[in-house]
């Protein structure tokens, strides 16, 4: 197993120096989903809720995210994203919303954390403007599907 690379010798917390990594063009997608009543689904398709178009909102929210992780998490590069696209789908078997958020960036480090970001910011929109009529939602499953570039080439996984 690699060692940690956010902390030095002395085992103190440091952010990592990409400075001498090439600048290649990296992409990461995340997952996440928010299990709901079937009745707060409906509620979401209709477009009913009473704060408004629930996947317009939490699609942006993903979005705003993505762009401040690094002010989020603390050892994390500021980044140039170049793109971000936050995908909201209703699952009707599962009573969820299917969350998966793609990042991309031509840099030095990647774009995982932006992806992860965005997408559990979006499923936090959603359990926002829905927990007045179902405080039992679930978020589940965060994880990075995909990514690529980099030293570490390409992951995937369901």
């Amino acid at each position: 197993m690699s060692e940690f690379t956010h902390f030095d010798a002395a085992g103190n917390a440091v952010m990592v120096d990409v400075s001498a990594k090439p600048v290649t063009a990296r992409t990461a997608t995340a997952r996440a989903r928010v299990v709901m009543d079937a009745a707060t689904l409906a509620m979401i398709e209709a477009g009913t809720a009473k704060k408004g178009d629930v996947l317009g909102v939490a699609r942006l929210a993903g979005i705003m995210a993505a762009k401040r992780t690094s002010d989020l998490i603390p050892l994390c590069h500021p980044l140039p994203i170049a793109a971000v696209a936050v995908d909201l789908t209703p699952d009707r078997a599962a009573h969820a919303i299917e969350i998966e958020a793609t990042v991309r960036t031509t840099g030095q480090t990647g774009v995982e954390m932006e992806a992860l970001t965005a997408a559990s910011v979006a499923a936090l929109t959603v359990y926002d403007m829905c927990k007045a009529v179902d405080r039992g939602m679930r978020i589940e499953g965060l994880r990075v599907v995909h990514k690529a570039g980099g030293k570490s080439g390409e992951f995937s996984q369901a």
